[in-house]
């Protein structure tokens, strides 16, 4: 192999690749094995592949290991993964970890660790990179850090599965929203709850708006009503009303209570539809600007970043007001054709007037007919005096139309 000692956490994302150099999949975590004496060894990486399938490589099907890839030798068993019991994902239990130095000298906690090659060709767990508890009572600071051996540490029995929430979130920081959802439904309920609870308000947003319905209740039952309402209020507000009306109607009542009252209302509004409706899957924050508005200022707005990627595809013209509820709905301008005019020109000049807007309670049959039809992202909603009250987008359907337990097929973990 290219590097006889590797650091795990900075394993975690690399692409893993074929004996022709084609990409295969990403490092998920790695899987080490607790022996009679001496340190772990390691057994595999836990690798997600096409489509956010999870299998497991044995560490004998690793070629080479260099700075941000892992070279395998292409073959994937795809045997059901089940974790034995001497064996432990690094990632996701090891870092974080409170470990006592031999030395007597105190207690620390393990930030990495690397894995080692030996001349038997067995990967073997050697050094911890470790950080001492902070000495100073300030806010500010932390401990020192340390390289020991894992024969110079002695693990806390009394707190052998007490992981640190913010090492893993740590270790998780580069992952967009969906990634970070599928590593947190791999967690036990309890981390994964811990997990999330730590996360800020915005990341745990978009990270719920990820997650199936069964794990975002259990995440929502454990914040208080006041936190429960400051992530709500970040959310999506069509994802957010589905979550709410999943709630006992008395909790969904407190939550709303707190949250800003525009957002309020929309999941209200929101509420009202049946699920498989144009109203029960519809946002009612699209990008609205009026007939005079120029394409500059169109432009401008689907720049913002928090406008999501489905959204920004079109912007729809309304008379005034131009928040949902509108004025009544004039026509929509695809963001391709914004970029064939100048930004000098009213959007009143280019408006694609030839898609139909649906009604609320449009079924999801025909939604996505008409999308597939007219090869559309968003979908226009209106009411009986045409005023746009929100869009379907294209991923809403798609979360309806496949199977609900779609995310665990596509993640089983499997062990060679």
């Amino acid at each position: 192999m290219n590097t006889t000692r590797v650091f795990i956490a900075r394993l975690a994302g690399c692409g893993v690749f074929d004996p022709v150099g084609d990409r295969v999949g990403k490092v998920i975590d790695v899987l080490v094995a607790y022996r009679n004496s001496g340190a772990p060894k390691t057994t595999g990486m836990l690798v997600e592949i096409t489509g956010r399938r999870r299998v497991f490589v044995p560490i004998s099907r690793v070629t080479s290991i260099a700075p941000g890839q892992v070279i395998t030798n292409g073959l994937i068993d795809l045997r059901r993964f089940t974790q034995r019991g001497q064996e432990v994902r690094v990632i996701a239990e090891i870092l974080g970890r409170k470990v006592n130095l031999k030395d007597g000298s105190g207690s620390a906690t393990i930030e990495d660790l690397a894995i080692e090659e030996n001349n038997r060709k067995e990967w073997i767990v050697s050094d911890l990179f470790v950080r001492r508890p902070k000495t100073s009572p300030g806010p500010f600071g932390r401990g020192s850090t340390m390289f020991v051996e894992w024969e110079q540490v002695t693990e806390d029995q009394d707190n052998v599965e007490a992981q640190s929430a913010e090492q893993l979130i740590a270790t998780y920081s580069e992952m967009n929203p969906a990634d970070l959802a599928s590593a947190l439904m791999d967690l036990p309920e309890e981390r994964m709850i811990e997990v999330a609870e730590e996360l800020d308000d915005e990341r745990l947003a978009d990270v719920l708006e990820e997650l199936p319905e069964e794990e975002q209740i259990e995440i929502l039952q454990d914040l208080d009503d006041e936190r429960a309402a400051e992530v709500l209020d970040l959310m999506q507000p069509d994802d957010a009303a589905d979550l709410m009306q999943n709630l006992p109607e008395d909790r969904a009542e407190a939550i709303l209570d707190l949250m800003d009252e525009d957002e309020a209302d929309d999941i209200r509004r929101l509420m009202q539809f049946d699920e498989l409706t144009a109203g029960g899957l519809m946002t009612s924050e699209p990008v609205i600007c009026s007939a005079d508005a120029t394409v500059a200022e169109a432009m401008a707005l689907i720049r913002r970043k928090e406008v999501a990627p489905a959204l920004a595809a079109s912007v729809f013209v309304t008379l005034p007001p131009h928040e949902t509820v509108t004025g009544r709905y004039l026509g929509m301008v695809h963001f391709q054709r914004l970029l064939r005019y100048p930004p000098h020109e009213k959007l009143g000049t280019i408006l694609d007037t030839d898609v139909e807007p649906v009604s609320p309670d449009t079924h999801i049959s025909k939604i996505h007919r008409t999308l597939a039809n007219y090869n559309l992202v968003v979908l226009p909603v209106v009411d009986r005096d045409h005023r746009l009250i929100g869009v379907v987008t294209v991923d809403d359907v798609l979360d309806h139309l496949l199977p609900e337990d779609w995310r665990t097929e596509d993640e089983e973990e499997t062990h060679g």
